[in-house]
């Protein structure tokens, strides 16, 4: 008989044996969700459940954040963790670290749940919306480095629009990773100004295929973004949260590109529109053309109005000649002047001693004053 151990001794032993399982330290299981409980502390505690066995199962908040739908009793789900013997309590239970709805309907409906909650935040009001540059400088993709849209969104940009440089910012696009990259990719972007407009998305698939696009934390990073994104996620039909959450959602890849670039033949044409309307020799041309037509007009009124103004002209001017002070010079007289310039009217404005310039019809004579006489002398 061996000797007795305690409780604790045996409980430690047997997680130890847990433990030392690779099978259980990374398991998949499905099952029907029952007994769903979120705590404060943002822990979730659960049981899952088929027709012959239950599960305990918790999931951490850390775990619980990465959740795209909310669990609820009687959902059949997929959870992936590790099992584990809680000491406390003597049982095992399943630590989950990742869970998903088990199959399309429990999908769409995680979807739907998704969608109306982050639609309440205001996440998808119009108003947050930012307007795309009208001529982008550098365009970050932020997509599958391999796939057939990267190719495609590529060489669109190329062909409508060369200026533009294009830096792909590879990152999964499908599976558990991809949520957490295609974020990854975004903050980058944002951090170190990377590109003036963002493209984020794949080509078309299932629901399943698209669902890092339905992500929750996808959705939130494309929200917070300060450049603008893009979302381009399938084909027409394919809508996702994240063309709701972005700034312009496009049908395509392809459409994204064609959304993003003008087309530089366009532009062209506009540009040489422009500079044929704003050439210095047309503008000239047609001023000079303006101005005959003025000077044509002018001359003709001048010759209706000439003659009788002409006369009224001259009688003017004969008037005018007559009261001319050279007209009276021109009879015999002088206008005399002092030094500074001034007239001089009267005897009283000289003395004896002064010079006088005497301002005759065709000169100036200079005298001095020798002799000042009142009226009548001389």
């Amino acid at each position: 008989m061996t000797d007795a151990v305690s409780i604790s001794e045996l409980t430690d032993h047997i997680r130890r044996l847990f433990e030392s399982d690779e099978i259980l330290e990374r398991v998949l299981v499905r099952g029907e969700v029952s007994n769903y409980k979120r705590y404060p502390s943002g822990h979730h505690y659960f049981t899952l459940k088929d027709a012959n066995s239950v599960l305990r199962s918790v999931m951490f908040k850390n775990d619980a954040a990465s959740l795209a739908f909310q669990p609820a009793d009687g959902m059949s789900v997929l959870a992936a963790g590790r099992v584990a013997v809680y000491p406390r309590d003597g049982q095992y239970q399943l630590y989950c670290r990742k869970m998903t709805p088990d199959g399309a309907g429990s999908l769409t409906m995680a979807y739907e749940e998704l969608k109306k909650k982050l639609e309440a935040e205001g996440l998808f009001d119009p108003r947050h919306k930012k307007p795309l540059p009208p001529f982008p400088r550098r365009v970050a993709l932020v997509t599958s480095p391999a796939g057939a849209a990267v190719r495609d969104m590529i060489r669109i940009l190329g062909r409508r629009w060369p200026l533009c440089e294009v830096v792909v910012a590879p990152v999964r696009v499908q599976g558990e990773e991809a949520p957490g990259e295609i974020v990854a990719a975004l903050r980058y972007c944002n951090k170190h100004s990377v590109a003036d407009v963002i493209v984020t998305g794949r080509g078309g698939g299932s629901l399943e295929d698209l669902w890092a696009f339905n992500d929750e934390r996808v959705a939130r990073a494309i929200f917070a973004s300060a450049i603008p994104v893009v979302s381009a996620v399938g084909h027409e039909p394919d809508v996702t949260i994240a063309d709701f959450v972005a700034d312009i959602r496009a049908a395509t890849p392809s459409h994204a590109a064609e959304i993003i670039a003008p087309d530089c033949e366009e532009w062209f044409d506009r540009l040489s529109e422009a500079k044929r309307k704003l050439s210095p020799e047309r503008f000239f041309a047609d001023k000079r053309q303006l101005l005959d037509r003025f000077s044509e007009r002018l001359s003709s009124a001048w010759e209706r109005g000439s003659s009788p103004r002409g006369k009224t002209l001259a009688a003017l001017a004969a008037r005018l000649d007559a009261l001319s002070p050279l007209k009276v010079l021109a009879r015999g007289y002088a206008a005399a002047e002092n030094e500074l310039g001034h007239p001089v009217r009267s005897v009283k404005d000289v003395t004896k001693g002064d010079v006088l310039n005497l301002r005759l019809s065709d000169g100036l004579v200079t005298s001095r004053v020798t002799e000042i006489g009142g009226e009548g002398n001389g």
